[in-house]
């Protein structure tokens, strides 16, 4: 306990940090690959102050040159860094735009290059859900959680339709991203950090073509769902 209360400190600082930094660069440089680069750097340090070693399986599926939908499982609040740190690709990620409320942290986000969603109704959700699609169509990648929120009890979670809705609409192909092992490093409603190794694997990319968006939606969100029980190990 003693061990995983420092770690919990130090990630806080150092999260505080960086996010600070990020803050007071990103609106003086606009440079996306600044602001990837902090991501990378805050996720790496994160994970090396945590012990905790990420593991990468298919990475010949990933494709710099197209951009793509990381669509994955969410089991714990080390998925972020995990990612951002475990896969080598520009990942921007999807958030809520009510996290940009959060003093610094969400200062960030806001002037970053991540897609922030409007999750309520009305004309200011269709805009930024008509933002983020334009932004994939330019060619960002992203990282969506399948399941809309972290799984409580280690095992999966039925998928929401927001990542396979965003795919069909910008024309992206969707890669499944299994994430194994960062439930037993954080779980849900815990703060203790325990270190360990994450399993990262991808599977090959999925991208259908048809009249019917609502039937593309379907179909994409059942071979996802198909891949990553294929990998997913309960935890």
């Amino acid at each position: 306990m003693i061990g995983s209360s420092i770690r919990l400190i130090i990630s806080a600082l150092v999260t505080v940090f960086i996010a600070i930094w990020a803050f007071v660069t990103l609106p003086l440089n606009k440079n996306e690959r600044l602001y990837h680069g902090i991501g990378r750097f805050w996720s790496r340090l994160l994970l090396r102050i945590c012990g905790v070693r990420v593991v990468l399986h298919g990475a010949e599926h990933i494709d710099r040159t197209r951009s793509c939908i990381y669509a994955s499982n969410h089991a714990s609040m080390f998925d972020i860094p995990v990612v951002i740190g475990g896969l080598p690709d520009d990942i921007r990620l999807v958030y809520k735009k009510e996290l940009e409320r959060i003093p610094v942290f969400g200062w960030g986000l806001k002037y970053g290059s991540y897609i922030g969603i409007d999750r309520g109704r009305g004309s200011e959700a269709r805009k930024s859900l008509e933002e983020a699609v334009e932004k994939i169509r330019r060619g960002a990648s992203v990282l969506m959680f399948v399941e809309g929120t972290r799984t409580a009890d280690g095992k999966l979670q039925p998928f929401k339709r927001g990542a396979f809705n965003l795919a069909v609409r910008a024309g992206v192909p969707v890669v499944p991203l299994t994430i194994n092992g960062t439930y037993s490093i954080v779980p849900k409603h815990s703060l203790r950090i325990r270190p360990g190794t994450v399993d990262l694997i991808l599977s090959p990319p999925i991208l259908l073509a048809g009249e019917d968006e609502k039937e593309r939606e379907r179909l994409l969100m059942e071979r996802v769902r198909s891949a990553i029980e294929q990998n997913y190990r309960p935890q």
